[in-house]
């Protein structure tokens, strides 16, 4: 079963796999501040690009395939 991860969860996962946040953002064609700010909790991830980047991050199932 696949579990969401919580924003610390995410940047914890970044920089145990040596990754920046900039360079993860540009991998999956992510806006880098928008990245940055769903890792912060600024921003929920509810829609758009923030929705977006918090899919990719692990944090928000993937609509369409519920992981």
């Amino acid at each position: 079963m696949y579990s969401l991860k919580t924003p610390s969860d995410a940047k914890k996962w970044l920089r145990a796999s040596g990754i920046s946040i900039s360079d993860f953002a540009r991998q999956h064609d992510l806006d880098p501040a928008t990245t940055y700010q769903v890792l912060s909790g600024a921003k929920k991830g509810y829609r758009g690009k923030a929705h977006k980047a918090a899919v990719a991050l692990g944090i928000k199932a993937n609509p369409l395939t519920g992981q």
